[in-house]
């Protein structure tokens, strides 16, 4: 076997509705290592508010194996198909996978968002978040920090301060 058949990539994983939590453990009781971001919201219920935790992005999640071993993930229950554009996998950059893990353990409330195209490239010279490059962006009044989450074609956002932000070295 050849390195890049055994190289481990990140792609991503589309799942059922509502299915991302099962997934993940069945992919996970199989071996493979996957990744499902989770944030703590709170849900209404006609009688009572509770914490749950929900996934970061709706019916998605990441897992790193190495190409040839894609029909484990496809033949997990609760897995739809993996991402592809043009044919091509969605394979995610291992910076990005560990750039929503920091903003996820740096106590940082993301909220999924729409995939930019425009705004200008920055980078976070400070604080729990340095050195992690993405967008600048306004929301209700707010600046936002989209990180781009190419894989998938989505984003995720946080209220940043402007002051810990750098225009991207290019």
């Amino acid at each position: 076997m050849t390195e890049v058949q055994d190289k481990r990539f990140w792609l991503a994983v589309y799942t059922k509705p509502r299915h991302e939590k099962i997934a993940d453990e069945k992919l996970q009781e199989k071996g493979i290592e996957s990744y499902l971001p989770l944030v703590k919201r709170t849900r209404q219920w006609k009688d009572r508010k509770k914490k749950v935790w929900m996934p970061l992005f709706k019916s998605y999640l990441f897992v790193r194996i190495p190409l040839k071993e894609t029909l484990h993930v496809v033949q997990t229950y609760g897995v739809h198909h993996i991402v592809r554009f043009s044919g091509t996998y969605g394979i995610m950059q291992d910076d990005q996978i560990e750039a929503i893990r920091q903003i996820l353990e740096g106590g940082f409330v993301p909220e999924s968002d729409d995939y930019f195209e425009v705004g200008e490239e920055v980078e976070i010279s400070y604080g729990p978040l340095q050195g992690i490059r993405g967008i600048i962006s306004t929301k209700r009044n707010e600046s936002r920090f989209i990180l781009k989450v190419d894989g998938i074609n989505q984003a995720i956002s946080v209220m940043i301060d402007s002051n810990w932000l750098m225009k991207a070295k290019t």
